[in-house]
């Protein structure tokens, strides 16, 4: 196994930094992906990746093309350089890094499995995010007819890059706030096995999050609609899976 780590970013010159010294720690090769950021948080990015060459390599996209097309070109990185799989990560320092290990353990036994965060929160997660998960992980199950990804929008995943480059190649997956659960709903209809790791989740060390409540659940709805009729022209196929 050659893992990496990809991180996409966008606007996150405060966090960012902490982030790059947690991540130093384990020494795994990591690729920031500039999604267009500002011109301060551009330089930040730069200076992370200029003091830290050895292990850090830095993408800088031409504009903001969201999240899914920031991670997706890392993916395309990380494939060129020979890496067999990849950990995803959020910029905001939201994820519980000290979890790394148990993500690559489990790979390391799994190798041809997506490894997927199971958030836990504290009390002061707002109901209204916590209410709006629950409802896409139900349409989820519905897409899935299966109860196998137990979370699809944590953005703490480990994915097989052989696996993740089939599908790309093959396949129109979302760029935006969708990607985390267009990609994992798709690599199960493939077939990839699904792992689910507890992984703790705080709020982010800037207090930043570009989720957009009205416009990106709009794209969500639209997504889950999508997703749905696609698992009905797999239906047969997935009740079998389930069955078996």
């Amino acid at each position: 196994m050659k893992i990496c780590i990809i991180v996409p970013v966008y606007n996150h010159e405060q966090a960012i930094p902490q982030v790059i010294s947690t991540l130093k720690n384990y020494r795994i090769p990591c690729f920031l992906i500039n999604d267009g950021s500002s011109a301060v948080c551009s330089k930040v990015l730069e200076n992370c990746a200029e003091n830290e060459p050895d292990w850090i390599t830095l993408v800088n996209r031409r504009g903001n093309g969201g999240k899914g097309a920031a991670v997706m070109d890392g993916f395309n990185s990380a494939i060129q350089r020979g890496f067999t799989h990849a950990i995803q990560i959020d910029a905001d320092g939201q994820h519980d890094f000290n979890d790394i290990p148990k993500f690559i353990e489990a790979s390391r036994l799994n190798p041809d499995a997506l490894i997927l965060g199971k958030p836990f929160f504290d009390e002061i997660v707002p109901k209204s995010r916590l209410y709006g998960r629950r409802f896409t992980n139900l349409w989820i199950r519905i897409n899935t007819l299966s109860v196998a990804i137990a979370d699809g929008m944590c953005g703490f995943r480990l994915y097989p890059l052989a696996a993740v480059e089939q599908l790309i190649n093959s396949t129109s997956i979302g760029k935006r706030m969708d990607f985390d659960i267009d990609v994992v709903v798709r690599l199960f209809w493939q077939g990839i096995k699904i792992i689910n790791i507890p992984t703790f989740v705080q709020y982010p060390y800037d207090g930043i999050s570009h989720f957009q409540l009205w416009q990106d659940n709009v794209m969500i709805s639209k997504t889950h609609a999508r997703l749905f009729f696609g698992m009905l022209s797999r239906f047969p196929q997935l009740l079998l899976r389930h069955w078996r």
